[in-house]
C-alpha cells in the first residue's frame, strides 16, 4: 500500500501542473468546439496513457483504485478527456490480462512507446442487433482487409490505432486497424449536446489494411472489460460532480449582488444557499467513494484471473459498476442542475458556460442506459440471474436471443 501511495503521488505531482492548464483552456475549446488536439499530445508526453502499466516498462504501475483518482481529477479538468482515452483504457488492459507472448510483448512496447488506441465498436446503420456490417476479409494475395464504417468512434481521432470490433463469416471478432492509411477516414461528426469534443465520430474503412496477428476473436477480451469502459465513464461523473461544486464555490464567493428577499447581506453567508453548496460537495464525495469502490472491485477481478475466484470477481465488478451508474446517472446531473439555484440568472450567462456540466453530466449518463442495468439488477436479486456482461445496439432481431457486441 505505501509503494502504490507513493506511486500515485509521484504521478499526481507530474500531471497536476498540466491538468491546472488543460482547465484554463476547456470553456474556450468547448465555445469554439476546438478539439483538444495538443492537450492529448501534452498528456501522451507525460505518460498518461502509460500509468497502469508496469514501471519496469516505463509506467507508473498504478493500481485501479489509483488511477480512478487520476481520472477524476482529469476530468474535474475537462470531462472530456478521460472519456476520449476510454478505448485506450480498456485496450491497455486486455494487452495486460493477455498470456505471455511476442504479441502481448509486442503491444506493450507499443504502448510504453506512447502509442494511443482509439475505439470503434458501434455502427448506427441497420445492422441487426449484435452483428456487424463492417467486415474483414483475406484479399487475394493473403493480407487481411477491413471495410465497413462506424460511428461513436470515441477517442479515434486522436490515436495511431483504432480498436474496431468487425465481422469475420458471421462471427464477430476485434481488429486493431492503423489510422494513418489511405484506407481510413475519421471525421469529427459528432453532433450530442454534450461531451462535444471526444472525437466521438464516423470511421470509414474502405479496403484499409490490418495485420493478420492484429486479428482476433471477440471471445479473448478480458472477462471484466465492461466494468472498465463503465468505471471511466463513472470517473467522468465524479469529476463532473467535482467541478460543479468547485465552479459553484468559485461564484459564489465572488458574488457581490443579493436578492431583497434573501436572508443574509452577503450571498456567502445566506443559509439557503450554503444548504445547497452542502448538498453538492455531499455529491462530490458520494461520486468519488462510489467510483473507488468499482475501482476495488475491478482491481480484484485483474488479480483474480486464472484462479478459482475469477468468474466471481467479473461478476461483482460488473454489479458494483451497475450499483453505482444508477446512482451516479441521477446525482450528478441533478448537482449539475442545483448548482443554478444559488447563483441566479447572471448564472446562465454563455461567458461562464455553466451549462456544461449538465450537458455532459446526462451524455456521459446515457452511455449503456442504465434502466436495462437496473432491470438485471433486480433479476439478480430476487433470481440469482447474473447480468449480461456485453450487449450490442442495432436493428431489432425477431427473436430476442442472446447476441454478440456490435
Amino acid at each position: 500500500m505505501g509503494a502504490q501511495r507513493a506511486r500515485l503521488d509521484a504521478a499526481r505531482e507530474r500531471l497536476r501542473p498540466l491538468f491546472a492548464e488543460i482547465a484554463e483552456g476547456t470553456v474556450e475549446r468547448e465555445q469554439e468546439h476546438r478539439l483538444p488536439r495538443s492537450e492529448v499530445e501534452a498528456l501522451r508526453a507525460a505518460g498518461f496513457g502509460r500509468l497502469r502499466l508496469p514501471v519496469e516498462l516505463g509506467g507508473d504501475g498504478l493500481d485501479w483504485p489509483s488511477f480512478a483518482e487520476i481520472l477524476i481529477e482529469l476530468a474535474a479538468a475537462d470531462s472530456n478527456l478521460p472519456q476520449i482515452f476510454r478505448g485506450h483504457i480498456a485496450y491497455v488492459e486486455h494487452v495486460l490480462a493477455s498470456p505471455p507472448g511476442a504479441r502481448r510483448d509486442l503491444w506493450l512496447d507499443r504502448l510504453a512507446r506512447g502509442e494511443l488506441v482509439g475505439n470503434a465498436w458501434s455502427e448506427n446503420g441497420a445492422a441487426t442487433v449484435g452483428t456487424n456490417a463492417t467486415r474483414v476479409s483475406r484479399r487475394a494475395d493473403g493480407t487481411w482487409r477491413v471495410d465497413g464504417r462506424k460511428f461513436y468512434t470515441t477517442g479515434s481521432i486522436f490515436a495511431e490505432w483504432i480498436d474496431a470490433t468487425v465481422d469475420l463469416d458471421g462471427t464477430t471478432v476485434t481488429a486493431l486497424i492503423r489510422r494513418e492509411q489511405d484506407g481510413v477516414a475519421v471525421s469529427d461528426d459528432w453532433d450530442g449536446f454534450g461531451q462535444p469534443l471526444t472525437g466521438t465520430g464516423t470511421a470509414v474503412f474502405d479496403d484499409a489494411s490490418v495485420d493478420e496477428d492484429d486479428v482476433e476473436p471477440f471471445t479473448a477480451r478480458f472477462p471484466f472489460q465492461t466494468a472498465v469502459y463503465q468505471l471511466t465513464l463513472l470517473s467522468v461523473l465524479a469529476g463532473i460532480a467535482a467541478a460543479v461544486e468547485r465552479d459553484t464555490v468559485t461564484q459564489l464567493r465572488a458574488r457581490t449582488r443579493v436578492y431583497s428577499h434573501g436572508t443574509a447581506d452577503r450571498v456567502a453567508d445566506d443559509p439557503q444557499v450554503l444548504q445547497i453548496v452542502g448538498e453538492l460537495t455531499a455529491t462530490t464525495a458520494t461520486a468519488r467513494a462510489l467510483v473507488l469502490d468499482v475501482a476495488r472491485e475491478v482491481q480484484h477481478a485483474a488479480d483474480s484471473l486464472g484462479t478459482p475466484e475469477a468468474q466471481d470477481a467479473v461478476v461483482a465488478a460488473e454489479l458494483r459498476s451497475a450499483h453505482a451508474q444508477i446512482v451516479l446517472t441521477d446525482l450528478v446531473p441533478r448537482a449539475a442542475t442545483r448548482l443554478f439555484d444559488t447563483l441566479g440568472a447572471s448564472a446562465v450567462r454563455s461567458g461562464t458556460a455553466l451549462d456544461r456540466h449538465w450537458r455532459n453530466a446526462r451524455t456521459v449518463a446515457s452511455h449503456n442506459p442504465w434502466i436495462f442495468k437496473a432491470r438485471q439488477l433486480g433479476d439478480h436479486a430476487v433470481n440469482g440471474r447474473v447480468p449480461d456482461f456485453v450487449w450490442a445496439v442495432g436493428a431489432a432481431k425477431t427473436d430476442r436471443g442472446a447476441s454478440a457486441p456490435a
